[in-house]
């Protein structure tokens, strides 16, 4: 079997910004960026100063030649690599230790036409968009856009509940008195209108999955866990993989045919759900946090993926704490409604050791 002509590299900055280059076998990271007008971090070229050092996140590589003062035994062991010295032999996924300011790139920008809008319940509307570059659009499970709201300058921001592979892009809304977006999308929105964003956007996205693993959903934080979900019918896991899904009222719910439409083709994938009201006809009442504990934690040894509202984000993370139990990974993204006409702050996303090896946060929205 002949090798590819080249291969997918992620390039994912401080700031959220992922931009992806085609990288030759027999070139490196840190030339096929220059060719695509990416400037990383670099100086030496020679694997000697270890400015361009950056994390490998996915995938694999040929890390070349280079001296122990620009990367040690141990960071090459941990992951960390030099694109300036590095060839790949998949396709990867690099963090990189800079800026898409720094770079000089940004997000790319696409534009779309909506092809359905559905109503999934009370609180909760679908978006499909058929993107005009669809070939062009790329991004990781997880990951988000911002979408400019039609007649408008404003944007609110939307992580993909579709797939990387799947044709259509297709987000989940809540519906929220006074929004910008929401307002479209129940008053105005049709088939065949026009829409632009940019992305992708956000460190909050799978990685490859070597133990086992906990979703964690809040709402319409269940999109890019259903991205995910999505990656892994074309990559089966080989650890278990438990998704806990917590909504306020009944009608909150959507998606749990899909949900267990997953769990029929993904080997080793569960899920469970619960509302918060009491009154609620599901099986677990209550929030989410009363169905974790040491067992579905797996001890510490899992990988845990959370997206949901501020409340949610911090009542988890406390009480996975309060277990005594540190996950081995902790990706979270927290988002916030905006209910008015002002156009949302979007903070940077950050790294944020608390108590785990590896936790990321997303950006707020």
């Amino acid at each position: 079997m002949s090798s590819p002509t080249a291969f997918q590299v992620a390039l994912s900055f401080e700031d959220g910004i992922t931009r992806f280059i085609d990288c030759r076998p027999d070139e490196t990271v840190a030339d096929a960026s220059y060719r695509a007008r990416i400037n990383i971090p670099l100086d030496c070229r020679d694997g000697a100063c270890g400015t361009c050092k950056s994390l490998c996140e996915s995938g694999s590589y040929d890390g070349g030649d280079y001296i122990d003062e620009a990367l040690t035994d141990d960071e090459a062991a941990s992951g960390h690599c030099l694109p300036c010295q590095m060839t790949p032999l998949s396709d990867l996924v690099l963090r990189i230790p800079a800026t898409s300011a720094a770079a000089r790139t940004a997000a790319a920008v696409h534009t779309a036409t909506v092809t359905a809008v559905e109503r999934h319940s009370a609180s909760t509307v679908g978006l499909t968009l058929a993107v005009d570059d669809r070939g062009a659009l790329d991004f990781l499970p997880g990951q988000y856009v911002n979408i400019t709201v039609p007649g408008t300058e404003q944007h609110r921001s939307y992580s993909f509940s579709s797939g990387p592979d799947q044709q259509a892009a297709s987000f989940l809304v809540r519906i929220t008195e006074g929004g910008v977006m929401s307002g479209y999308l129940a008053e105005r929105a049709q088939p065949g209108d026009r829409v632009r964003f940019t992305g992708p956007m956000g460190t909050f996205y799978l990685r490859p999955l070597t133990r086992p693993a906990l979703l964690l959903a809040g709402g319409t934080g269940l999109a890019p866990l259903l991205s995910m979900l999505e990656r892994l019918t074309q990559t089966p896991p080989a650890h278990p993989v438990h998704l806990l899904y917590g909504v306020t009222t009944d009608e909150d719910l959507v998606h749990l045919d899909t949900l267990a439409h997953y769990a029929s083709v993904i080997p080793g994938f569960t899920f469970d759900h619960c509302v918060a009201d009491p009154a609620s006809r599901a099986r677990n009442k209550g929030y989410v946090t009363g169905l974790i504990d040491a067992g579905t934690l797996h001890g510490g040894d899992t990988d845990v993926y959370l997206c949901g509202p501020p409340a949610m984000v911090d009542a988890v993370r406390s009480h996975i704490s309060a277990l005594g139990i540190t996950p081995a990974a902790f990706h979270y993204e927290r988002f916030a409604v905006t209910a008015t006409t002002e156009p949302p702050t979007t903070e940077p996303p950050t790294d944020a050791v608390f108590g785990a090896p590896k936790e990321t946060a997303g950006a707020a929205r």
